[in-house]
């Protein structure tokens, strides 16, 4: 029997990113438009940071550092003493996006995407790609919405969500170019569209459903399985966690700045159980400095 119930007391304005870290036990996510890491530890402790401007994702160093991708750039953050040292700001001289979700591959690079800040019908983002001695590479350019960034159990295959409603798929080589681009799933076809995403140990990925207050599962082929019906009209980005990664978690926003929920949950962090999936630790950033 699935069970979902709301986790933290507190209201994000865009919640994004969840990532749950398995050797720390820490769950991590942001408010994007507040410009705060979330981190709920083991004791139901919730810790927060601010960041001086936007925050799309991050990813783990260690247990005291992150890679944080901010409206000015790529940066690492210490949780300890707050400094945040510029790595790369690949749109520096564009004032019209910021980045957006952000993932771990298989090896350990760190994959980020931009977007309109306030256009977001028109293809002004990139997704990037940062290796261990931080060299910065565009992987895939006029991205609307970079959304939902996650791989394949053998990390094979790269999913990501270009924000034209639709998944796309990629043969992935974590040292080389996205090749074999297609088209994995069309959300238009089901009424809905689709956000943050994560897959489970069968390679199922697990998406936010935009518009339909709806977690889905699709298959490997692309084949919407499932639709788990959330309390909250705006569900963002999930993630699995927990002890043995059977816990699914799910961000939420209550004003994203073009959709807005006023239920009272809204901009909550939910956790679902019973969904008779398990999910894959995320590999933490990999960095020779």
């Amino acid at each position: 029997m699935v069970e979902i119930e709301r986790i933290a007391d507190i209201k994000n304005q865009l919640g994004e990113g969840p990532l749950w870290d398995s050797s720390s036990g820490n769950l991590f996510w942001v408010d994007s438009l507040k410009g705060e890491i979330n981190c709920l530890d083991a004791d139901g402790k919730i810790e927060s940071w601010l960041m001086p401007c936007m925050i799309g994702s991050l990813a783990i160093v260690n247990d005291h550092r992150a890679v944080v991708a901010l409206l000015s750039g790529l940066h690492f953050f210490d949780f300890e003493t707050s400094e945040l040292t510029l790595i790369a700001d690949p749109e520096s001289d564009v004032s019209e996006t910021r980045f957006n979700d952000g993932k771990t591959d298989r090896a350990g690079n760190f994959l980020a995407g931009t977007m309109g800040i306030k256009i977001r019908d028109r293809a002004l983002g990139s997704l990037y790609r940062i290796d261990a001695n931080q060299n910065i590479e565009i992987l895939e350019p006029d991205v609307v919405v970079a959304n939902g960034p996650c791989f394949s159990p053998d990390g094979a295959t790269f999913y990501f969500n270009d924000g034209r409603r639709r998944i796309l798929a990629y043969d992935y080589d974590p040292a080389g170019p996205l090749k074999n681009k297609r088209e994995f799933f069309n959300g238009a076809n089901h009424e809905t569209g689709s956000d943050g995403a994560t897959v489970d140990a069968d390679g199922n990925i697990w998406v936010a459903l935009t518009g339909s207050s709806e977690v889905g599962c699709l298959s490997t082929t692309g084949k919407l399985l499932e639709r788990i019906s959330m309390p909250i009209n705006l569900p963002s980005s999930v993630m699995f966690g927990g002890q043995n990664l059977d816990e699914l978690y799910v961000t939420s926003i209550s004003n994203s700045g073009n959709r807005t929920s006023e239920e009272e949950g809204a901009g909550g962090l939910y956790r679902v159980r019973g969904l008779g999936a398990v999910g894959l630790p995320e590999k933490r950033y990999q960095t020779n400095s």
